[in-house]
């Protein structure tokens, strides 16, 4: 019965070190991805590309190593919470790769374009606060603190109120000078992509405030006034 309970709490542990290794290559994606934006350094860009690769192999070997331990060893309680949710957490991290990877296939465009240096500037702090968000929430997963995950999921407002500010930016600038439009398209969906990688940061913090309290947060996720179409 030792070996057998020794044996589980490997799996487990193997499972959570994928988890964190997951978690460190979808951290430097995003934030190689918006350097590549500020710096417009297509070298790096094209990396960020390449990796994103490994991240979905990631992805995939935590969803095997979950699905068979339930099979296998059909934990309960505690157990059963962490199998489940390192499956939905490696699901956003998987998809913060993507994101991460579409960001990169835009400044590739973006540097063939003339500079719009104040742009870009705007969407660098806005990577710089994203990136943050998913530090701190990975931060919370290793160090098992359900109050830094409550944190970040508090703070979700402020990346939507970036992107509010970005949105209404680039619309100046387009409005004002038709040969702004394709570069400042481009931004566009890089901050929207950005906004998005935030809200799997959140995403993350509600599943681990599930796994360790096995309880959800029924409170509505903050949000700002968004002005812009919900399309986009």
């Amino acid at each position: 019965m030792e070996h057998t309970v020794r044996a589980y709490d490997e799996e487990l542990d193997a499972m959570t070190a994928e988890l964190a290794r997951m978690g460190g290559l979808a951290e430097a994606e995003v934030a190689d991805a918006v350097r590549a934006i500020a710096s417009r350094d297509t070298a790096l860009a094209a990396s960020v590309i390449v990796r994103d690769e490994r991240l979905d192999g990631l992805e995939m070997e935590i969803e095997r190593k979950a699905v068979r331990l339930i099979a296998l060893r059909q934990p309960v309680a505690d157990d059963l919470r962490r199998t489940v949710a390192a499956m939905k957490i490696s699901m956003n991290l998987e998809r913060c790769g993507d994101l991460a990877k579409n960001i990169a296939k835009r400044a590739l465009v973006i540097a063939e374009s003339e500079p719009v240096t104040p742009l870009t500037k705007s969407i660098e702090r806005m990577g710089e606060l994203v990136a943050a968000r998913l530090k701190d929430v990975l931060d919370a997963l290793a160090s098992r603190e359900v109050d830094q995950a409550v944190a970040v999921w508090a703070q979700d407002h402020e990346v939507d109120e970036h992107y509010d500010a970005i949105f209404r930016e680039l619309l100046t600038y387009m409005m004002g000078d038709p040969r702004m439009i394709t570069a400042c398209a481009h931004l566009l969906f890089v901050a929207k992509n950005l906004e998005r990688i935030g809200d799997h940061a959140t995403n993350i913090a509600e599943i681990l405030h599930y796994e360790m309290t096995g309880r959800d947060i029924t409170a509505a996720r903050p949000k700002s006034d968004s002005l812009q179409p919900s399309g986009l």
